[in-house]
């Protein structure tokens, strides 16, 4: 085992200890809660050694990106799970229908015509988490909470299947309030999973009922200034962008 990999195990051990802490709570464990490790803006080399310490699921922001450093890792190791945690366009719904086994940023009515297509196409129905503007902030994308139960309806007649709910909470306030009202949500619409918390939330996110979180820093390590959204672009340096 290389000193990479074995960096990556004691971060990855850390995160699920910590994941299991709060599971308990809940009475359920950190099998239960699925780690979705964000490596958007890392290369194959970065991610190969949390490969190697174990973890399966990947969530990437970008088509194009995913394009460029997934297929050669997914021929490698062929279990691997990739979601998309980013918004996505209508013009690239065909490729992020053959990339990706679960799209997390279904966030609006206009999506729908261009996912049923390409899924129809591919003869693939990848599962999908609606997107959802628990903050009500303008500047973000995702679905408002009032407008939610006729975006699960019009994702049903297109034949979309819909895994639960995602969310992103306003950046430098407290998440719990929101959590909540997403898990209270999803109960009102009888959806079972909820993708919430990150790097900063996510042991609040389990405890308020999150089934899937998205963790990058805490995995990874802080990404390049550079890479970093700015603080205008509304969730801060960790949480902007729905990354970890």
């Amino acid at each position: 085992m290389t000193t990479d990999t074995i960096e990556a195990a004691n971060r990855l051990g850390a995160v699920r200890d910590a994941m299991g802490r709060s599971a308990r709570l809940t009475e359920r464990t950190a099998d239960d809660i699925n780690l979705i490790a964000v490596s958007k803006t890392k290369a194959a080399d970065a991610i190969r050694p949390l490969i190697e310490a174990g973890q399966r699921g990947f969530g990437e922001n970008r088509v194009q990106e995913t394009q460029e450093k997934w297929p050669a890792l997914r021929e490698e190791f062929p279990d691997l799970t990739l979601h998309l945690v980013g918004q996505l366009q209508s013009n690239k719904a065909a490729e992020a229908v053959a990339l990706f086994d679960v799209i997390h940023s279904l966030d609006r009515p206009s999506l729908l015509p261009a996912l049923a297509k390409a899924m129809d196409a591919a003869d693939r129905r990848v599962p999908c988490f609606l997107q959802v503007n628990i903050g009500a902030e303008a500047q973000k994308g995702g679905c408002p909470i009032a407008e939610v139960p006729s975006l699960i309806r019009a994702a049903r007649d297109a034949d979309i299947p819909l895994l639960g709910l995602m969310c992103v909470p306003p950046a430098e306030v407290e998440p719990a309030p929101f959590f909540a009202l997403m898990a209270k949500v999803a109960r009102e619409e009888g959806l079972d999973r909820l993708s919430m918390g990150m790097s900063g939330d996510f042991e609040t996110a389990i405890m308020l009922g999150a089934t899937d979180i998205r963790v990058g820093t805490a995995l990874f390590g802080e990404r390049p200034a550079a890479a970093r959204p700015t603080p205008a672009s509304g969730r801060g340096m960790i949480r902007n962008s729905r990354a970890g």
